[in-house]
């Protein structure tokens, strides 16, 4: 190893010179925190210690695993959503171990699944060893280079100094405009009669059908959303084998499309369906993405990723039934349309839409409208206090197609210059626009594991 007064250039290439116990401040304790602040402290061959920064009473669950009702379902079965990728057993024996009578097929609560993340922490929580493992529920505002390494600065005016930070913010959440819901709120339910919109028809809409007709909803359910579209059900299969010799890196996204086609029918021919072609694919996503020249990756934004993400991102089969059953009793109606924008009358919420194929608007009066269209937000306009003071500073910046901060390969923070960081790192769906494939937990907790082993031997 070499020393700190070392010369830069006489250092080994990585991330920087780390002392033999690394203070890694892991700023955010949703999953993608805890998933990096686990592997940290896992590793045998490196004493990490690790401050996870969460203003949440409880770090884990975060923004996705938060819901408290029970059919709001993981869309990944048992046997993918371990949090190591070298034991996929563990969320099946966590599981066992609580008597939860849950099979390595099965899709159990998105509820279930925030407590094991929050259960991965304990080993290192308890009093036996308090100096590997801090939790400071503080929200991060700033973040500065200081002599040792990093200082952040909290909203509560205490600093925290590490070797270097992990930001792990998770997905950018808006505030709602005044006539909205957010997805994930839980205000009082809406009247039982009257109509309540849906903006997006994707997994959130699924989860907020659920909700709705759990809770005894009579009224109409409208969704709008500009193609229609709704994800479709998990079912058997086995992923199609495709090597990486045949997929068509660089490749037009119209070329790319003829390709999975193709994929299709082979495992059609051989007694499968487009699921399985799909599986087969998803190995080589993140290097197809990163193949793919600036106006290929806009290119497939705008025509390709909502058909990607309702085949890629599947329901579970109990979640399909109900939309299903919802939408052949007509309580449930899909609507292609433009959604322009929210208005909160005095006589109630008002959705403004423009219908496919049409150039005039219409107005509909609504009991609630939720807004459902996902997680795909600018992260500059819809920036958290650290974030935007980082863009403003120019200590980062936001891609060009504007659907994360940039990150070279190695999770390094490129900043306004297009200079990669050696002592900030982005990981899970702030580091989206290097990897596009990196919001799903088996996408997470491979990512997290080569940082923990890179950073093991910086």
């Amino acid at each position: 190893m070499t020393r700190p007064d070392q010369p830069a250039a006489a250092r080994p290439p990585g991330l920087g010179w780390l002392p033999p116990q690394p203070h890694v401040v892991v700023i955010g304790g949703g999953a993608s925190g805890v998933l990096m602040a686990v592997q940290l402290l896992s590793r045998p061959d490196r004493a990490f210690r690790v401050t996870l920064l969460e203003p949440a009473r409880l770090p884990g669950p975060g923004l996705a695993y938060a819901t408290a009702d029970p059919d709001h379902l993981l869309n990944t079965r048992v046997r993918n959503m371990s949090a190591f990728p070298d034991r996929p057993g563990h969320f099946h024996d966590w599981l066992a171990a609580r008597a939860e009578g849950a099979t390595p097929e099965c899709f159990v609560s998105r509820a279930t699944y925030g407590a094991y993340l929050a259960d991965l922490l304990a080993p290192w929580a308890g009093e036996a060893v308090p100096q590997r493992l801090r939790i400071v529920r503080q929200e991060a505002l700033r973040l500065q280079d200081s002599a040792r390494g990093v200082v952040v600065r909290l909203a509560d005016g205490q600093t925290v100094i590490g070797d270097l930070a992990v930001l792990a913010t998770g997905h950018v959440h808006e505030a709602p405009a005044p006539g909205l819901s957010g997805a994930w709120d839980a205000p009082a339910p809406p009247d039982p009669d009257g109509r309540v919109i849906l903006v997006g028809s994707g997994l959130s809409m699924v989860d907020r059908v659920v909700t709705l007709l759990k809770s005894g909803h009579r009224g109409e359910i409208l969704a709008v959303s500009r193609r229609g579209l709704v994800p479709r059900a998990h079912a058997a299969g086995a992923p199609l084998p495709v090597s990486r010799a045949e997929v068509p890196f660089g490749a037009p996204v119209s070329a790319l499309a003829g390709w999975a086609r193709a994929l299709v029918r082979r495992a059609e021919a051989q007694g499968g369906s487009w699921r399985d072609a799909v599986d087969g694919i998803r190995p080589h996503v993140q290097a197809i993405w990163r193949s793919l020249p600036p106006v290929e990756r806009a290119r497939f934004l705008r025509h390709a990723a909502a058909w990607w993400d309702v085949h890629r991102h599947r329901v579970p089969p109990a979640s399909e039934a109900v939309v299903h059953a919802a939408l052949a009793s007509g309580q449930l109606r899909l609507q292609r349309a433009e959604f322009l924008g929210a208005e909160l009358l005095p006589s109630g919420p008002v959705a403004r839409i423009r219908l496919f194929g049409g150039e005039v608007g219409a107005s509909i009066p609504a009991a609630r409208i939720f807004d459902c269209r996902g997680i795909r937000r600018d992260p500059g306009r819809n920036a958290s206090a650290l974030i935007a003071d980082l863009l403003a500073r120019g200590r980062a910046r936001v891609d060009p197609l504007r659907i994360g901060l940039e990150v070279d390969t190695r999770c390094r923070l490129v900043d306004g210059r297009g200079r990669p960081a050696d002592r900030l790192l982005a990981i899970g769906p702030v580091s989206r626009a290097a990897f596009w494939e990196i919001t799903a937990i088996p996408d997470i907790r491979d990512q997290v594991q080569r940082l923990a082993t890179e950073l093991a031997v910086a």
